[in-house]
């Protein structure tokens, strides 16, 4: 599989997140998490149910990029404030998000850089729904660029998403339904099976070491290695170039290259 690039192993390795879910709304944001579901969606979970980003459930995942509206097949109506309350109030939702910054305790940062929170560095999206997406439902991430300006050292600069860190905790809070699953890098895959929640890589891109990835990280991570992250196969690639047909996917990870190393040893990464 020469052929595969490193976007499309990353999209494979993050359908896998939405694998044994359920019937939950699956919500990818970006390309490779909105093809990542919607590939999970046409393999091995048929069950996900999937939205056209806007006000409909469709039964067809929509492809990304400039389309006809009359390509979408919708399946039922889904306003946002029923959205509410039917995915995310009710827990029946995993999201695949791209914060800007997460640390080890799994908070995340999509607000400002820096500074203070008067007077930020940098001011970015602000919270969003982070904070009641990440303490009522599953979520997972994507990144498309494994640096320790993402992946910090300490905490994140504001605290946009719920992670498992104990001194955030609000005595008598309900954090029953906080449940980060699935992180997913340009190096390698990781969860948060470790002790107390910890970040642990299980499974490295091909090319990749671990002592490569733990440089990229600003915490320390446990090397709970299962082996080398699987590449799809022609099924799956073919799926996903009929989800993309703009090829906006080679856009996401800078040069996009192959999944495989080259023969002079150099890393996908």
């Amino acid at each position: 599989m020469t052929d595969v690039t490193l976007a499309e192993l990353c999209i494979f390795a993050c359908s896998e997140a939405f694998r044994n879910n359920g019937e939950v709304v699956a919500t990818g944001v970006g390309p490779v998490p909105r093809l990542a579901a919607s590939l999970a969606k046409l393999t091995h979970s048929p069950e996900l149910m999937m939205t056209d980003g806007e006000c409909y459930l469709v039964e067809q995942p929509v492809p990304i990029g400039p389309r006809k509206y009359e390509d979408r097949k919708a399946a039922g109506y889904l306003p946002f404030s029923r959205f509410f309350d039917a995915a995310v109030w009710t827990g029946r939702r995993h999201a695949m998000v791209t914060p800007t910054q997460i640390d080890r305790f799994g908070q995340i940062n999509l607000s400002q850089l820096g500074g203070t929170h008067q007077q930020p560095k940098t001011q970015m999206l602000g919270v969003r729904g982070f904070p009641g997406n990440t303490i009522y439902h599953p979520n997972s991430f994507f990144f498309p660029s494994h640096t320790t300006r993402v992946f910090v050292a300490g905490e994140v600069d504001m605290v946009s998403g719920v992670g498992y860190n104990p001194a955030k905790r609000v005595q008598g809070g309900n954090y029953s339904a906080v449940s980060l699953r699935t992180i997913v890098t340009n190096l390698c895959v990781m969860d948060f099976g470790g002790p107390d929640n910890a970040v642990r890589v299980v499974s490295l891109h091909p090319g990749v070491t671990f002592a490569q990835v733990q440089e990229a990280t600003g915490f320390e991570l446990i090397d709970a290695v299962a082996g080398e992250t699987a590449l799809p196969g022609a099924d799956e690639l073919a799926i996903i170039a009929s989800l993309d047909p703009h090829g906006i996917r080679a856009s996401v990870i800078k040069d996009n290259p192959p999944a495989r190393p080259n023969s002079n040893g150099s890393a996908a990464a």
